[in-house]
Parts: C-alpha cells; sequence; structure tokens
C-alpha cells in the first residue's frame, strides 16, 4: 500500500524495447489514460505511466498541488529508472510536469531525455484560459462551463447537481490540478537542455496549435512541432502513440530532432 505524498510509477506495461517512456496524465487523470498506448508502443518502448498522488486510481491519497513538493519526489522515484534513454510524454498539467522535471533532471546532474514530448501543453508565457487572472477563483458553475466550453467535459456536467457526489468529488481535484499546472508553468521560463516535441490538437481551443509552437523559443538544442486531429484530450485517438512511434525508431536509427515546423 502507498503511503500518502508516496509518487508511484507503474511499470505494469513494460514493452521488450529499451527506451523508457515515462508518461505524464492530464488533470484529473491516473496512468490509465495510456493503457490502450501499449498496443502501439510495447514492442519499441518500456510505458511507464506516472499517476500523482490523488488522482485516477490513487484518488483517495491526498493530492501534491506545489511544485516544491512534487519535484523532489519525482526524482526521488523516477531517477533510478534513468539507468537507460528515455523520453518524456505529458499531456495537458503533465506536459508542465514533465518540463519542470526535465529540468530538475539537468540541474541535478542526471541523464537527459532524448526527446521531452509535450501534448496540449501552454509555453510558459501563455496563461491558461481556464483560469484567466481575476482576484478571485471562478465559482464552480463558471470553471464547469469552461472545461465544457473547451470540451474537456461533457454537457451533462453543468447539470450535475450542486450537492452531488461527482461534483463535491470531481471539482475540487480539478481545481488542485489547475493550480498545480499554473504553477508549474509560471516557474518553468528556463530553457530546456533537451530536444522538444511539440503536439497540438487540430480543434484544441485551450492549447490550439500557434500557441503550442511558441515552445519553439525554449527549446535552443532542436524543436518540432506536430499537429493531430481532436480537441485537447487528443491523447486518447491513435495518432498519438503512433508519432511516438515513429519518433523512437527515428530516434534508434540516429535521427536527431531538427526544426522544421508541420
Amino acid at each position: 500500500m502507498s503511503r500518502p505524498g508516496h509518487l508511484r510509477s507503474s511499470r505494469r506495461t513494460a514493452g521488450t524495447g529499451r527506451l523508457r517512456l515515462f508518461c505524464f496524465p492530464h488533470a484529473g487523470a491516473g496512468g490509465s489514460c495510456f493503457v490502450r498506448w501499449q498496443g502501439v508502443l510495447g514492442d519499441v518502448a518500456e510505458i511507464v505511466p506516472v499517476p500523482l498522488p490523488g488522482r485516477g486510481g490513487r484518488a483517495r491519497e491526498p493530492r501534491i498541488t506545489t511544485p516544491e513538493r512534487l519535484l523532489p519526489l519525482l526524482l526521488e522515484r523516477l531517477g533510478p529508472l534513468l539507468d537507460r534513454p528515455f523520453m518524456l510524454y505529458g499531456h495537458s498539467l503533465g506536459g508542465h510536469v514533465a518540463h519542470a522535471f526535465a529540468q530538475a533532471v539537468a540541474a541535478s546532474g542526471l541523464a537527459l531525455p532524448e526527446r521531452v514530448v509535450l501534448g496540449a501543453v501552454l509555453p510558459p508565457h501563455r496563461p491558461s484560459p481556464l483560469l484567466p487572472p481575476s482576484p478571485a477563483p471562478p465559482s464552480d458553475e463558471e470553471l464547469l462551463g469552461r472545461l465544457v466550453a473547451h470540451g474537456m467535459l461533457p454537457p451533462a456536467a453543468l447539470e450535475a447537481s450542486a450537492g452531488g457526489i461527482w461534483r463535491r468529488s470531481t471539482l475540487p481535484a480539478l481545481r488542485d490540478d489547475l493550480r498545480l499546472s499554473e504553477a508549474l508553468r509560471t516557474r518553468g521560463t528556463g530553457p530546456l537542455t533537451a530536444p522538444v516535441l511539440a503536439v497540438a490538437g487540430s480543434r484544441d481551443t485551450v492549447a490550439p496549435a500557434a500557441w503550442v509552437a511558441e515552445w519553439r523559443r525554449y527549446a535552443p538544442t532542436g524543436f518540432a512541432l506536430r499537429t493531430v486531429p481532436g480537441g485537447h484530450l487528443f491523447l486518447r485517438e491513435r495518432q498519438v502513440p503512433e508519432l511516438l512511434r515513429g519518433e523512437i525508431q527515428r530516434l534508434t536509427g540516429g535521427f536527431r530532432c531538427g526544426s522544421s515546423t508541420n
């Protein structure tokens, strides 16, 4: 049993490839959102989901809500697994976690990732439209309205009872995740020492491709942008693991990330 605040990585989807792919989920999600990737990537990489406490299957555990608590745990738990080539994939909130972890790895003198892949992630200078600057946090109705408008929750979420179990359990977790995402975003203004592959959804209104492309300024060692069909949660589609498969195969053949944008 995990102790509170303990960061766990799940290696149940271990593949036969040499490269490790650490996967950081989006707000409110656990490592299960990457289970389907095994069928596409299992023979070229070892998929290592990194669920955070208080999310997904770990919802009963206290949530980590600050970078100061999160990053030391990431280094402690994942550091021993950086003993062979690895990549990072983070989606939305998970992308800010991956970005901050890559910077922490570099500062600690550990092995650097072959790629930092950022899916649906706003660059550090772009505030999230889900939490626009305001002296007060949004009300439950305002937050739900924004999440539904951007395709992150179904319209039925607006009809849920204000005192219902769903709202009581889901909204506090989403608020904490959004606060963590913003805290990570605003502190991550330095460049990355690893090449960056940024992935945008063609219909994403939270992190549109034009904004995602601005990660270029934080990637002096290499940058590429790819656009895939879908909205903000496009990681559910097969195109993303297929894109990563191609990237891993190019890496193992000596490919180096260029600066072209597709």
